[in-house]
């Protein structure tokens, strides 16, 4: 649990601004009053939440929500304020890796998180958003996925057809097309990819990584780097950013590459649709996942978790609230408040006629339904045989990886030596907890 050494002093920053969690409202005596924290401060997402806020209040009449808006940059640390004060919201937004650090600390009621899952039905979720959220004995949750974003290879149709390519399926076809379309004196490349020593390279290698059946971890959570499938596949990523752009790039210069025409291919998450709508250009872009031995997407999920130690009767309006949002219609408004970044969860939403009808996702066409699907293959560092490993955050906090990703490709240092440093570092930090 989060320890209280420093109550005190919370409440005062609680009572000097901080918003007041779990307390009823006067003006609704009779109702039960739960809280519900979220990150959509944004004055067009919280139209979405107030909408269905009402909404669901209509059909509970007995049931107040008061809503918890908190910016991004300081959602983690409210919530850590506010476990400490012992104030902590009913419902609460969660990224899946953060869920892991409250599942850790004890503030997550699994039971009801897994009783809603049940209720509104497992099985309309896709299997990779459900692993994301599964907890480190892989027998329940730690949260509802309501909308998530994944990570493939970006393509432009047309430039790749001008050299007679189609998409790519496979590791070999990933360079040959890089090497084609490389022209650095006249700063053309074939992949936009990124080299820095941050979180996206990471990202971006564990792709390929677990596409060659290779993890960080075993499926006892033992370290399990320094394998000869995580050296071809650094071997091919460090061949591979020969043909991207100099330097350490990062998100910016891997969308801009992308985006500008200098390379036909980049590696970058959903998040990159609505950027190419604006630019009247969904009709040719592709996704593709990059595969080895197997398919392997990077993801993420929004989730909504349900808060340990509630009363009765605030569990169970809390697990009313997250059933609701769960229902298809209302977490196709979820979806939609970033419509091509957010991507459904569900398939439910997939095949609802508001989804389809939207603008930016009928422009896509078949390819918004392909994008969803590829939740199915969604595979992440420390995630083995359905165990979520809690070590996992502390081994990509460390930035071991990323600097390995780094050090091979910017430094162009050798990778059986970088691999050999980086495997240390981990059991090192592995070995103080």
């Amino acid at each position: 649990m989060i320890k209280k050494g420093l109550f005190a002093f919370i409440v005062l920053l609680v009572a000097a601004g901080l918003t007041a969690c779990g307390g009823g409202d006067g003006n609704d005596s009779g109702k039960t009053t739960i809280e519900f924290m979220h990150s959509s401060v944004e004055q067009e997402r919280l139209a979405v939440i107030n909408k269905l806020v009402a909404k669901f209040e209509e059909e509970n009449p007995d049931i107040k929500i008061k809503q918890v808006p908190v910016e991004e940059d300081s959602y983690n640390t409210k919530v850590v304020t506010l476990a400490s004060a012992g104030v902590l919201p009913a419902v609460i937004e969660v990224g899946q890796d953060y869920a892991k650090v409250m599942d850790k600390d004890e503030l997550i009621d699994k039971d009801a998180v897994t009783s809603v899952l049940e209720q509104v039905g497992k099985d309309y979720f896709y299997d990779g958003a459900l692993k994301l959220v599964k907890t480190e004995d892989g027998k329940s949750f730690t949260g509802v996925p309501i909308s998530g974003w994944v990570q493939g290879i970006w393509y432009n149709k047309e430039m790749l057809a001008s050299k007679g390519f189609e998409e790519p399926k496979s590791w070999e076809e990933v360079l040959t097309i890089a090497k084609v379309f490389t022209d650095s004196r006249n700063k053309k490349y074939g992949i936009a990819l990124p080299t820095v020593e941050g979180g996206y390279s990471e990202q971006v290698f564990s792709q390929f990584a677990l596409s060659n059946n290779a993890n960080v971890l075993n499926r006892k959570g033992k370290l399990n780097m320094n394998t000869p499938e995580m050296k071809e596949a650094l071997t091919f990523y460090q061949e591979l950013s020969k043909y991207t752009m100099p330097g350490s790039n990062d998100v910016t210069e891997v969308k801009d590459a992308f985006m500008n025409g200098s390379a036909p291919m980049a590696v970058y998450s959903t998040y990159i649709l609505p950027a190419v709508y604006e630019q009247g250009n969904s009709a040719n872009i592709g996704f593709a996942i990059p595969t080895e031995e197997t398919k392997a997407v990077y993801g993420t999920v929004s989730a909504l978790t349900i808060s340990s130690g509630l009363e009765d009767e605030q569990k169970t309006a809390a697990k009313k609230f997250v059933e609701f949002i769960a229902q298809p219609e209302n977490m196709t408004s979820w979806v939609l408040m970033s419509p091509g970044g957010a991507q459904p969860v569900s398939k439910l939403v997939v095949e609802n006629e508001v989804y389809l009808a939207n603008d930016v996702v009928e422009s896509f066409g078949d390819l918004s339904t392909e994008i969803a699907a590829s939740f199915n293959d969604v595979q992440m560092f420390g995630l083995v045989d359905g165990k979520n490993f809690l070590k996992m955050g502390d081994i990509t906090s460390s930035g071991a990886i990323s600097k390995l990703i780094n050090a091979i490709t910017v430094g162009e240092k050798k990778v059986n030596g970088e691999l050999k440093k980086a495997d240390k570092a981990i059991s090192e930090i592995l070995a103080e907890k």
